[in-house]
């Protein structure tokens, strides 16, 4: 347990949270298309940019997830934020598009090594069994992200260009993000493996915590696949319905609102319920938005918010559910055990998601979303069996 102030702890990794997500997960949406009027390289290449780095990142994680377990979290964040800054300097200086792509390779290590997961397992680390509102306030700061780097990214392109951009990013990358994992979080004691050791992730689960294992894993994967086809196709969707763009773009912006409102609901409420309840509670909402959005177009606007409100929450149970349900022990290696499945999934998301909008329509996609949803659900369910007394 860290003597360092929580709400210094907090505010660093959050601070760091709004900027690591809008340098990385949120840069294309701005720069895609400044990108492709430059270079010519095509948005599928410059939008796979993005998917390749969630492949990467997922590669990744088991191994942050142990340095992390071992190390602690200040050094591998630290190392993330470097990361962050050459992935972009490479994006910003590449003269090809295979240069290109080698960027977001090392911006996928950066993301792999820096974003909500490693955050979490840091501060499980931390924290313990107390990381809970923690973890929940983390992800406050990180619900603006968007709000915060879509318009400086927009701002930093109209005067610097995108290469400029990239590289005022990279610059932010050292000058803020570093400062604040290296001065805002404790320097923690490592407990290296021993010399000779194996080189296994040292998690030993029981049949009966296999089984919870695989079941938060699918819930996981699932809400991945869910709401990055979500985030990449929305508004195409919409249009399906019979939206203009321009409504289409008003309702898809309540998505944001409501994700931040159900985190500050949680934060004010959500220990007095286990987590799990939290996970559930997050697919009934997502399910039962999906569900709305192609009925009638009239009820879009109530199911985009219950979407949203779902959505929200689910960060919060990806970080306090696997502590819940195994322990402080090993957790950063688990959160980096559970992060390879969802992160990969994400990787291909995009593509699957248009190749079923283009072969089967915008209706047909939508039931498939709103059945995945239900199966999480009755995935999640079972997870109640598995709660450890308080």
């Amino acid at each position: 347990m860290t003597t360092r102030p929580r709400w210094l702890v907090v505010g660093a990794l959050g601070c760091a949270q709004i900027l690591a997500w809008g340098m990385s997960y949120y840069l294309i949406a701005v720069l895609a298309r400044p990108i492709d009027l430059a270079t010519g390289w095509g948005l599928p290449w410059i939008v796979g940019g993005l998917s390749i780095g969630f492949l990467v990142s997922g590669m990744v994680s088991p191994r942050v997830g142990r340095l992390i377990e071992h190390f602690g979290g200040r050094p591998v964040l630290a190392a993330s934020a470097v990361l962050l800054a050459i992935g972009l300097a490479i994006i910003a200086a590449a003269p090809n598009i295979a240069v290109y792509v080698a960027g977001w390779c090392v911006l996928g290590a950066a993301m792999g090594a820096g974003l909500y997961d490693p955050a979490f397992a840091t501060l499980g680390r931390i924290y313990g069994e107390n990381a809970r509102s923690a973890i929940t306030l983390t992800t406050l700061y990180g619900g603006f992200a968007s709000t915060v780097c879509w318009p400086l990214s927009a701002l930093m392109v109209e005067h610097f260009g995108w290469r400029g951009a990239c590289l005022a990013y990279a610059a932010i990358a050292l000058a803020v993000v570093l400062p604040l994992y290296v001065f805002g979080l404790p320097r923690e004691t490592a407990n290296p493996p021993p010399p000779g050791a194996a080189k296994s992730d040292g998690i030993v689960l029981t049949p009966r915590l296999r089984t919870a294992f695989w079941l938060l894993a699918f819930n996981l994967t699932a809400a991945s696949v869910l709401m990055t086809v979500v985030s990449v196709h929305m508004l195409t969707l919409l249009q399906a319905r019979g939206m203009e763009l321009a409504v289409a773009v008003a309702l898809g912006a309540l998505i944001g609102p409501a994700q931040v409102g159900a985190r500050i609901v949680e934060a004010a409420i959500g220990r007095r319920f286990h987590p799990v309840w939290t996970m559930i509670a997050s697919n009934v909402l997502a399910a039962g938005g999906l569900g709305l959005m192609f009925g009638d177009p009239s009820l879009a606007a109530v199911g985009l918010v219950l979407y949203g409100t779902g959505s929200g929450i689910r960060s919060i149970a990806r970080g306090t559910l696997p502590l819940a349900l195994f322990g402080r022990e090993g957790y950063p290696t688990l959160m980096g055990r559970l992060a390879m499945p969802t992160l990969l999934a994400q990787a291909a998301s995009p593509s699957l998601g248009a190749v079923l909008l283009e072969r089967a329509g915008a209706d047909i996609t939508l039931w498939v979303l709103a059945m995945g949803a239900v199966a999480a659900i009755a995935a999640s369910l079972p997870l109640l069996a598995f709660r450890r007394p308080a």
